[in-house]
């Protein structure tokens, strides 16, 4: 394989500039020809395609968001969209592609994998919902923004002495809030994954309050079920403590990527180059108990996500 092309898609995510750095040398240390796809699958339907060199990737590995820019596209969804990316790929001689993005970008790179073009797909997005890899890029950094937040939002709401509802993202996997609930020191953590009752919520809060704490934390996955606002009213007329609420929204996407979501794009980019010049077919590449692995593209789409009950109870336990 002589010429591999690199695009982001979907949600940015911390890490992803690390993964295209590693793309671009390691293709071009296998004597590969490298080039940069803009704005995803959109702009691969558009031909915004561009060798890139050694140079191009220079100091990018601790930047936020992606320099090849991303984006969604309807007209990839659609047959004649995956036919004409297939047909584009092919006028520029790009024998292989390597997808970095989520759980949808995956099932886009299946797609173009069924009109013949061998496709190695890398998990980045911040959700962590890609159920073929323990974490995916970008999960971290974003548990540390919104961990960073709850400490500064603590120190406000124990001198108000106020209860606070913190949104994160999360449309249809809960471990943002999941993760920063537990180490975050949360009341609760609210997620898709799990039903809840505000009552007991209520329970915790007065609870901590009855025990002299001043100030009380609860993360809502923005999928959770229950709008923020609706919760903050919820709490504060059942409580009788002043409630607010905070989004974070995209906070969670950008800042410099930490060092384990660095290393994971890495690792997976050069499995991705490497498996690329090995001629294999094409596979999802993920991080199962430290390893990084391939598998098999459409058997890893199929992959169910289990989610982390005692994690989960561990929280109730601790917030007691």
């Amino acid at each position: 394989m002589k010429r591999i092309g690199v695009l982001t898609s979907g949600g940015d995510a911390p890490g992803m500039n690390a993964a295209i750095r590693a793309v671009v040398r390691c293709g071009i240390d296998n004597g590969m020809e490298v080039y940069g796809i803009r704005r995803g699958y959109e702009g691969l339907l558009d031909g915004e395609i561009e060798k890139m060199e050694r140079s191009d990737v220079g100091d990018i590995l601790h930047r936020g968001g992606t320099i090849l820019q991303t984006a969604r596209s309807e007209r990839f969804q659609k047959k004649e969209g995956q036919k004409r990316a297939a047909t584009v790929l092919e006028t520029f001689g790009i024998e292989g592609l390597v997808v970095i993005g989520g759980d949808g970008s995956t099932r886009g790179g299946l797609d173009l994998s069924r009109q013949g073009i061998k496709v190695m797909c890398v998990p980045g997005t911040i959700d962590n919902d890609v159920a073929y890899s323990d974490f995916t890029i970008g999960f971290d950094t974003a548990v540390n923004t919104v961990l960073d937040a709850v400490s500064k939002i603590r120190d406000t709401s124990s001198a108000h002495e106020r209860t606070v509802v913190i949104e994160v993202m999360g449309r249809h996997c809960g471990d943002i809030a999941l993760y920063a609930g537990l180490a975050g020191g949360a009341e609760c953590a609210l997620l898709p994954e799990e039903p809840f009752d505000v009552n007991e919520i209520c329970r915790r809060i007065l609870e901590g309050t009855n025990r002299g704490k001043l100030h009380s934390i609860v993360i809502n996955a923005e999928g959770s079920g229950i709008a923020t606002d609706k919760l903050v009213k919820e709490i504060e007329a059942k409580t009788g403590r002043e409630t607010r609420p905070v989004i974070l929204s995209y906070l969670q996407r950008g800042g410099t990527p930490t060092m384990r979501d660095r290393l994971l794009a890495t690792r997976t980019a050069a499995k991705a180059v490497e498996l690329l010049r090995d001629d294999e077919d094409s596979k999802a590449i993920g991080e199962i108990g430290g390893q990084i692995l391939a598998f098999d593209l459409e058997a890893a789409l199929k992959v169910e996500r289990d989610f982390d009950r005692e994690m989960y109870d561990l929280i109730g336990v601790l917030a007691k």
